[in-house]
């Protein structure tokens, strides 16, 4: 994305600061100043705003992405545990991604049987060609 041109902006909460930086971290050098780690910096307010500045979210079924969906932005929604069958961003412009792990949805923050496959299944590739179909009906 940031090859493209793009500006990243890593959102969460407190715990999530050390994740995303690590995200930047991978980065090559020149690139790490296009990418923001926002990630328990914002207040609600911030991060509401920022989102509305946002051309796409990608997100996973979080009170931020559905936050996204209310102020317009475009959204991959991924879903790991979770199913959009429940809990759906309530606009016209989303991509949605997940696994057909056998187990899924669970709901569980942990996983029971200790794989992980909805998220360890879950490609890169398939991410980026959703936004890419996604991107391409716009």
């Amino acid at each position: 994305m940031i090859s493209d041109g793009k500006q990243v902006c890593l959102f969460g909460g407190p715990k999530d600061r050390e994740v995303a930086q690590q995200i930047i971290d991978t980065l090559p050098s020149k690139l790490r100043n296009y990418c923001f780690n926002l990630a328990g910096e914002t207040s609600l307010n911030d991060a509401v705003d920022m989102l509305a500045s946002c051309d796409t979210v990608f997100s996973n079924d979080s009170g931020l992405m559905h936050v996204a969906a209310a102020v317009g932005a475009s959204i991959v929604a991924i879903y790991g545990s979770s199913s959009p069958l429940y809990t759906p961003p309530l606009s016209t412009k989303v991509a949605i991604v997940n696994t057909d792990a056998e187990c899924r949805p669970c709901f569980k923050r942990e996983c029971p049987l200790g794989h992980l496959k909805c998220l360890n299944e879950l490609l890169p590739a398939q991410v980026i060609a959703a936004y890419s179909k996604l991107t391409s009906t716009k």
